[in-house]
């Protein structure tokens, strides 16, 4: 016979297992305004999204910082884990479960004012030094287009002061964040590159009942106009 306090250790452990098996570790970037550290806080557009569907969804969750690259890694190969803010490309399509889109978005080539490169076709910026960060989805897009001249930085900050400093010609930047960096940095818009949804990439394994309750929950904040008031408090305004 199993005694009573025994019985109450065994119950207290099957209710334990599936509240720690529900607990998401999210990884992000230091991309601001998206997803930055703020002293001890995280903030930004994409954060807060995160936060706000988790909760509506009802799961536990813990958001880190890292390098892209160890970010991307995690993601592919630990249980559990999610990162964000991420294009979904064709190459990634299977590599991941998605919930998406915590935003719709061009990603459009910029240089300084000060370089004199102008709005061009996009065949003409071949012959440029174009920068970006290890791991990103760029990064490949780049060397797919024909780019022979590519800078790789190890993160976004970082290829932003190169540009700045006149150690590359042009950058992959978001249009919605070009829209809001150009009012207090000297950019100028020169093509478009591409057009992508970016969402969140939850690891192959990850539970589908979980990931069902993540999509409902953001669609409920787009639904609703919370995910554009989140972009509007950053000084991000959605194009449609």
């Amino acid at each position: 016979m199993i005694k009573p306090l025994l019985l109450l250790a065994l119950l207290s452990l099957s209710l334990a297992a599936p509240a720690r098996a529900a607990s998401v570790n999210f990884v992000t970037e230091e991309y601001p305004p998206f997803s930055y550290r703020e002293g001890d806080t995280l903030k930004g557009a994409s954060v807060e999204q995160v936060e706000l569907l988790m909760q509506k969804a009802g799961i536990d969750m813990h958001i880190e910082i890292m390098p892209w690259t160890r970010a991307y890694a995690a993601a592919q190969a630990t249980p559990m884990t999610c990162l964000f803010t991420t294009a979904h490309s064709p190459e990634r399509d299977k590599l991941f479960k998605w919930v998406e889109p915590l935003l719709v978005d061009d990603n459009i080539l910029v240089a300084t004012a000060s370089s004199g490169i102008r709005e061009t076709d996009l065949d003409d910026t071949r012959r440029y030094v174009i920068g970006t960060h290890r791991g990103d989805y760029t990064e490949k897009l780049l060397k797919e287009k024909g780019y022979a001249k590519v800078d790789i930085a190890s993160d976004f900050p970082s290829t932003l002061r190169k540009l700045m400093n006149g150690r590359i010609d042009l950058m992959p930047i978001s249009e919605v964040y070009f829209e809001k960096l150009k009012v207090d940095q000297p950019l100028v818009r020169v093509a478009t590159l591409s057009s992508q949804s970016l969402g969140i990439a939850c690891e192959k394994s990850f539970p589908e009942d979980l990931r069902a309750r993540m999509q409902q929950a953001l669609d409920a904040l787009i639904a609703d106009g919370t995910q554009r008031a989140i972009f509007a408090k950053y000084g991000l305004h959605l194009q449609n």
